[in-house]
């Protein structure tokens, strides 16, 4: 069989460029099919591109790129070492890439078919969890308060990706948000203080809960287990993370694994509405009008 798929491979790669084209031309539905294809795969890589591109992702697939172009070209002026290392070194360069990108594939890949995904693919559907101003403020004015009292916080926004295997390891609330009862979890030596407050479906869904660590040799030293924490699971989920230090009583947001430190009550409640808010959609737009006429 394997035999037979290679055979199958280089029949259709020994094809005449100029022959293919000149029966493409003969056949409209052909030509139709094929610009089709090449339209769907354009915009695919287009998309694609555009959503990872501030990403670590981004380093991978430009590092893949290089390599493959330098494969190619080797290959062409019949470089015949070059090619022969280049071409072990990239099976064994790939694998490695994606044990260490390993959290961005993982979190890439649970973003498909959600909410996220399908908009930046126009499939734009009814979000049932949109935030609302109102709650944003609440948890900024918790922040706040324990801020001022320093008192150490860390509350998790669940969006796309789901929490429910973080939420499993607290004690589940399923209260509605308020500014006392955050700032009440998290009072030192109460029995839910310790641990983090996931917010899921514009409730706080748990407390207590543990958060996977991250083990970025790059984060500064004096930052402890709770910042770890935050920039642990923003980096393997899409969750926004309000911190409250409570050596400093300072504020600060985890996103995309990297740390917005030092935010004050103004800026978090911008973060938060830029990041938490779904923008409603054309249909869900024309849907409001008409209930209000």
């Amino acid at each position: 069989m394997g035999n037979s798929l290679a055979n199958n491979f280089g029949q259709f790669f020994d094809i005449n460029v100029i022959q293919y084209f000149q029966t493409l031309i003969s056949n409209p539905f052909r030509i139709a099919m094929f610009v089709l294809d090449i339209a769907i795969v354009v915009f695919c890589v287009r998309k694609i591109m555009t959503q990872v591109k501030d990403t670590r992702l981004w380093q991978l697939i430009k590092g893949i790129i290089v390599i493959l172009v330098a494969t190619i070209i080797s290959g062409i002026l019949q470089l015949t070492i070059v090619n022969f290392l280049l071409t072990q070194f990239m099976t064994y360069f790939v694998f490695a890439l994606i044990v260490i990108f390993q959290p961005e594939l993982r979190r890439f890949l649970e973003q498909l078919g959600t909410r996220k995904f399908r908009k930046i693919f126009g499939l734009g559907i009814k979000d049932k969890e949109i935030k609302t101003k109102e709650e944003i403020y609440k948890v900024a004015i918790a922040a706040a308060e324990m801020s001022q009292s320093k008192t150490g916080a860390l509350i998790v926004f669940e969006r796309d990706i789901r929490l429910n295997d973080v939420i499993a390891t607290g004690i589940e609330l399923n209260a509605e948000i308020s500014p006392q009862l955050l700032v009440n979890i998290f009072v030192t030596r109460t029995p839910l203080h310790d641990g983090a407050v996931i917010i899921s479906n514009n409730k706080i869904a748990a407390a207590s809960c543990m958060l996977p660590l991250s083990n970025d040799h790059n984060i500064p030293q004096e930052l402890g287990t709770r910042h770890r924490a935050a920039i642990g699971i923003s980096k393997e989920t899409d969750a926004i993370v309000v911190i409250v230090s409570e050596e400093t009583g300072k504020i600060s947001i985890a996103k995309d694994g990297t740390l917005i430190a030092d935010v004050k009550d103004e800026t978090l409640k911008k973060i938060l509405i830029k990041n938490l808010i779904v923008e409603p959609t054309e249909q869900e737009d024309k849907t409001k009008l008409n209930k209000a006429s």
